[in-house]
């Protein structure tokens, strides 16, 4: 893909921010504001890999890779290049994995207005620092995503939503690799994916009633917490979503937990140093903060 105006309107002064289709907070305002191409490359089932813009939205993607039985795990809405500057799963992360798993190769326009290329075509060719998944979540503060490989699945024959009224606990360990374990306090609704007689069979063994899809996810706030944690035990059922075996609970009103734990000044320091490396003149994205790494997949309720 021709990268050569997108490298051109970035420049190399002056601040500036990168639009995609606003679900993710939009643009940095009053700055220069520039938009990644748009458009699918190269797509190969075989190898099961895909090209395409950054600027690309993920549901004409999703809509071409299904045509050939294939997905790639990203969060619904929005384009390619935000959802990885951001970097959060959806809710079949557990099942689906992290978005930074997603990224295979990115071609990145840095603050000096030079075009890199990170990553390869698959995991075992890749040598050296690993800048894709340090690219994911930096929220376009270290770089802007130009275009990307991306890695590819198999469509699951079945994808169905299910639910009971027991703890969430109790239900996950009669499952075999769901792909979600949501729990509002009250109600246990689970995602499992695979062959239709499977689904069925875990389903049935589980004791679980199908529902029409997840419950909404409330939008105050979200924060890494394991579900028994105290602060999440004590919140009134239906007011919180949490998300078993990821660590992620939603909750609908920011006040209802203690203030996110502080950084550590360590932890901060390395991120201004690479701040610093990457965009001494903190031209990119200016204001915005790195959303970071997600807490790890477990089988559990985690820790």
């Amino acid at each position: 893909m021709d990268l050569t105006a997108f490298v051109a309107a970035v420049g190399t002064e002056g601040a500036v921010s990168i639009a995609g289709l606003a679900t993710r907070g939009g643009a940095v305002a009053g700055v220069h504001i520039v938009a990644a191409p748009s458009g699918i490359g190269t797509f190969l089932p075989e190898e099961m890999t895909v090209s395409c813009g950054a600027g690309t939205p993920v549901p004409e993607l999703q809509a071409a890779l299904a045509e050939r039985g294939q997905f790639v795990a990203l969060p619904d809405g929005g384009t390619v290049g935000g959802a990885l500057a951001v970097g959060r799963a959806g809710l079949r992360r557990l099942g689906h994995g992290p978005v930074r798993d997603t990224l295979l190769q990115c071609h990145v326009v840095l603050a000096d207005g030079s075009l890199v290329v990170a990553g390869g075509t698959t995991v075992k060719n890749v040598s050296g620092f690993d800048l894709c998944r340090l690219f994911v979540g930096a929220q376009g503060t270290l770089a802007f995503f130009g275009s990307v490989l991306l890695r590819t699945r198999p469509l699951p024959s079945a994808s169905r939503w299910f639910a009971a009224d027991e703890p969430a606990a109790a239900v996950r360990r009669r499952l075999f690799r769901p792909a979600a374990v949501l729990w509002d306090g009250a109600r246990t609704t689970v995602c499992l994916e695979g062959h239709p007689a499977d689904v069925a069979e875990q389903a049935a063994v589980a004791g679980l009633t199908e529902v029409g899809g997840p419950p909404p996810v409330p939008t105050g706030a979200r924060r890494t917490l394991a579900v028994t944690d105290p602060a999440v035990v004590a919140l009134p059922a239906g007011t919180f979503l949490a998300e078993l075996g990821v660590g992620v609970v939603h909750v609908a009103d920011a006040g209802a937990l203690a203030a996110p734990r502080p950084v550590d000044p360590a932890v901060a320091a390395l991120h201004g140093r690479v701040k610093r490396v990457f965009d001494p003149g903190a031209r990119l994205n200016p204001g915005r903060a790195p959303t970071g790494a997600e807490p790890a997949v477990t089988g559990g309720v985690r820790p």
